[in-house]
């Protein structure tokens, strides 16, 4: 059966996480929705807001080419579903299954079988218009498919935590590692350094292909260490961490999801946050993740307060995000895309500025420089910079501007 993930209406709201990377490519509990699907099935396709479908064209080729609309039967999944372990055994029993009906978790479509010959042109489908096709294609019948879904940014960090033992798990069961010591696993080329210390009593420390862990460092599991990623010396990973290939991560993490790519290289404190790919942390760099009051965090989105019905929240940072040295960012604040943030952050920051509230300027960052910053930061990595990638930062420019707008008063432009 072909598998057809596909991100609705909801999946923009997920902002800055989901600016710059279709939501099925979203990390947590150390796998990605999309690694998941592609155990599905080799026939599958990928429905993405507009603006991402170049980089879907080119990073998730096998998505790209959209179905035929005949008799055969399709497996719709959406995008927002966590990329739990449980959540694809319950896609592999219904990609088995030849009942047509629609799926539902509140107001949401998690999933649906149709017939591909019932919707309309593939062509056509989009992020805000694939529900209400399918919804028209299922009719009445109904199945018992209610994962967990990221409703918001901070369900990220809480999903990480809920999924990543049991992902872990899945991970050491089906693929090659090595045990070097109790509950610490190694996976090829992976190293661990002099005088480490270990806690797996929560879970396992999983470090993947070529990953590095320096000296003198502390790991707490649960714990993932992507692909060629470095810990440097002196550092503490613990209680839920997830981090994605080539990042070079030092300093205290804690229950923190960290795409690849990024770089926390330095001391300081990263707790129950997650950061997108390409950003730096400078030096002494710490955020909070607990209220004076110990307290429940809200969260504020599109200038709407939201309750996240958990004690620790720290930051959420979109893609190409920087902060400077000793940069202080305040409990449950979302930093923009391509923003460069300096001294204390008490508020969110819009994509795409330069944010120094501290000393009284807030400017915005005309995309160019950004283009020019992403080029000096790909050559560092030997990644070649390719016009998708260069659009994509126009269209995340052109996007944010209404939460420039919000500071209009305060920019300097």
């Amino acid at each position: 059966m072909k598998t057809i993930v596909f991100e609705d209406d909801v999946a923009a709201r997920l902002h800055p996480a989901t600016i710059g990377r279709p939501t099925y490519a979203i990390s947590c509990g150390g796998y990605r929705l999309i690694d998941w699907i592609r155990r599905l099935d080799e026939r599958r396709f990928g429905v993405v807001r507009p603006h991402l479908r170049s980089i879907q064209e080119t990073d998730f080729a096998d998505l790209a080419e959209p179905p035929e609309n005949d008799d055969r039967l399709a497996l719709f999944v959406n995008a927002r579903l966590a990329p739990a372990r449980d959540t694809y055994r319950q896609l592999l029993k219904l990609s088995e299954s030849e009942r047509i009906g629609l799926a539902r978790s509140d107001q949401a479509v998690t999933a649906a079988i149709v017939r591909l010959h019932d919707l309309p042109d593939s062509r056509t489908w989009a992020a805000d218009n694939i529900v209400g096709s399918l919804i028209a294609a299922a009719g009445d019948e109904q199945f018992d498919f209610s994962p967990p879904l990221f409703e918001y940014p901070h369900d990220i960090v809480r999903e990480n935590l809920e999924i990543l033992r049991q992902n872990l798990e899945h991970r050491l069961a089906t693929q090659e590692y090595r045990e070097v010591r109790d509950g610490v696993f190694l996976a090829e080329g992976a190293s661990l350094g002099e005088h480490v210390v270990s806690d797996t009593g929560d879970g396992p420390i999983v470090l993947d292909q070529n990953a590095r862990i320096g000296p003198y460092c502390f790991l707490s599991g649960p714990a993932f260490i992507g692909s060629a990623a470095r810990v440097i010396e002196h550092s503490a990973i613990k209680d839920g961490v997830s981090v994605g290939h080539t990042c070079k991560i030092g300093g205290e993490v804690e229950a923190s999801v960290i795409e690849p790519y990024s770089n926390k290289q330095h001391y300081g404190f990263l707790g129950h946050s997650y950061l997108g790919s390409w950003i730096n942390l400078g030096a002494g760099t710490c955020n909070s993740d607990l209220k004076n009051t110990y307290g429940k965090v809200n969260m504020e989105y599109n200038g709407v307060k939201t309750p996240t019905k958990m004690q620790f929240v720290g930051c959420i940072m979109g893609d190409y995000a920087k902060t400077a040295i000793n940069t202080g960012i305040f409990t449950g604040k979302t930093i923009g895309a391509c923003s460069m943030v300096y001294g204390f952050v008490t508020e969110n920051v819009p994509s795409f500025v330069n944010y120094a509230r501290l000393f009284g300027q807030v400017a915005e960052l005309p995309p160019e420089v950004m283009i020019a910053t992403q080029k000096r930061m790909f050559l560092r990595r030997d990644v070649a910079q390719r016009d998708c990638d260069k659009q994509l930062i126009h269209d995340m420019f052109d996007l944010t501007h209404v939460e420039r707008e919000w500071t209009a008063g305060e920019l300097a432009f």
